[in-house]
């Protein structure tokens, strides 16, 4: 793979890169971009790392897996390069941005590269996968990978606000010590589950009130790109 990836966090995760499951993992890689299609392209697997370095880092959205259709994954979670439909969640994520911060911000592109360079990693939990086939590789090493990424976040830094939606990203939560971070929950952004509370979540003006009340800089959610 032509690894692209920010140095603060090569340091960090360079006892995974050289872990025996890891070996696998890169096998495992090999053998399914010999065989099908796979996105996304091997500069951008490491992307939200490259563009989030680790001590950088204020917020954490986790996804599960790459988009999996032609021209989608760009290696940031819920995140689609210009020109691409912007993907359902996404228009979802928006919506509840404009109702909860009073912002009117019309989706013309949906590339989060903007949120990234402001210091939110959006880290998917796998971060390859077969086109057109969701989940095809997950349990082959990349989760104990971004398992040991949010680990180190919790255990090297504080007050880092993780935004963990839908239960996938919730089970995420025993990987952090709330003691040092804050953690807010809520549905996932998708059409079948929004209206089950993601919407009202209000978790883009919390987090940046509590950025604030940190002496950070808050995000401006309005910088998509």
């Amino acid at each position: 793979m032509a690894v692209k990836i920010n140095p603060s966090w090569y340091e960090v995760l360079k006892p995974q890169f050289e872990a025996p499951y890891f070996s696998e993992l890169k096998s495992f890689l090999i053998a399914e971009r010999q065989q099908y299609t796979c996105y996304p392209k091997g500069a951008n697997i490491f992307a939200a790392f490259d563009h989030t370095p680790f001590d950088k880092v204020k917020v954490v959205i986790i996804g599960q897996d790459p988009y999996h259709e032609p021209g989608q994954a760009m290696g940031l979670c819920f995140s689609v390069p210009d020109g691409i439909a912007v993907p359902p969640s996404l228009v979802n994520i928006i919506k509840e941005i404009n109702s909860d911060l009073g912002t009117n911000i019309h989706l013309t592109c949906g590339n989060l590269t903007g949120w990234a360079d402001q210091g939110v990693l959006l880290l998917n939990a796998t971060l390859t996968v077969r086109a057109h086939q969701a989940g095809s590789h997950q349990r082959h090493g990349w989760e104990q990978f971004t398992d040991a990424a949010i680990s180190e976040l919790s255990a090297r830094r504080s007050g880092i606000v993780f935004l963990l939606w839908g239960s996938y990203a919730i089970a995420k939560a025993q990987l952090i010590d709330r003691s040092k971070h804050h953690v807010l929950t809520a549905p996932h952004p998708s059409p079948l589950s929004a209206y089950r509370g993601f919407f009202g979540c209000r978790h883009f003006s919390t987090t940046n009130t509590i950025l604030a009340n940190q002496g950070q800089q808050p995000i401006d959610w309005t910088r998509i790109r």
